[in-house]
């Protein structure tokens, strides 16, 4: 389709158009348009600025009731706020004070058998030789003969008692053991303070506590060479004389001889100890 020269036609300004009416001035209509959309814009944009300084005055009275929880004196400076006289319940005096206890340390089993002043437990060859056998490890020992006798002198040889009688011994305990034919006899001697049994144990060369027989034990150590060993602990000296009951002489590789020597001769030591233990222990739990 085409358009003639004699068709419609438009003009600016121009009053004709369809139906006859006015030309619009599109120019105004545009500027219009443009600052209605800006007016809308700043209307948005206000809003939203709005909006977000609501928000934050919000969350600011949210953190203050918060931290506050009805306190009003939360947000008030240090120097409105009460001192701790003030505060209900704080107390001006001073606290009370208490001394440091300390428990006594508990006793020495060795402070009890160092001097007679202290062990004062009954000394007798049953309490301190109890039983009809010992055991140490496998090897069981069967007691034989018990004595006891205040001169010391009497059952050991003349070597040994001469030590024993320089120091004052007050008396010697002995008791006998036996074990596939070697003997043993154990001599506990006793002191009034340790000083006196160390200075036997340290001046004692030679000689030894008489074998004593009997109770299934027979005679041992009459002739032959039998060994010797000597010791203390607390007021105590303690000697063993080994044997053969056969008069065997007992050498210095005698392996088996010298065990059971240093089996008595610890059994000694440990009922001494435990005669010390028992008196500590009694002495603990006795009422202050």
């Amino acid at each position: 389709m085409s358009f003639g020269q004699g068709g419609p036609q438009w003009g600016p300004g121009g009053t004709g158009g369809p139906g006859g009416g006015p030309t619009p001035d599109w120019a105004a209509l545009a500027e219009a348009s443009e600052a209605r959309t800006r007016r809308r814009k700043w209307l948005m944009i206000g809003g939203g600025a709005f909006a977000t300084v609501g928000i934050a005055a919000a969350v600011a009275i949210t953190v203050v009731s918060a931290n506050g929880d009805g306190d009003t004196t939360s947000n008030k400076p240090a120097s409105e706020l009460p001192t701790a006289a003030d505060i209900p319940g704080a107390s001006k005096d001073a606290e009370p004070s208490f001394d440091a206890t300390t428990p006594p340390p508990p006793p020495d089993p060795k402070d009890f058998i160092a001097s007679a002043k202290k062990d004062k437990a009954p000394l007798t060859p049953e309490g301190l030789f109890p039983g009809k056998s010992l055991r140490s490890g496998e090897h069981i020992y069967k007691k034989g003969a018990t004595d006891s006798t205040s001169r010391c002198t009497s059952v050991t040889q003349s070597a040994l008692g001469s030590v024993l009688a320089k120091h004052d011994c007050t008396r010697l305990i002995r008791a006998s053991y036996i074990r596939n034919g070697i003997a043993v006899t154990v001599g506990v001697a006793v002191f009034d303070t340790k000083p006196d049994a160390d200075k036997v144990k340290d001046e004692v060369k030679k000689g030894l506590v008489d074998a004593l027989p009997g109770k299934g034990v027979p005679a041992f150590c009459r002739t032959g060479v039998c060994r010797g060993t000597y010791n203390a602990h607390g007021r105590y000296a303690y000697f063993t004389t080994t044997g053969y009951t056969s008069g065997k002489n007992v050498t210095t590789t005698d392996r088996k001889a010298y065990g059971v020597g240093d089996d008595l001769a610890r059994f000694a030591f440990q009922r001494i100890q435990q005669r010390g233990e028992a008196q500590a222990s009694a002495a603990a739990e006795a009422p202050q």
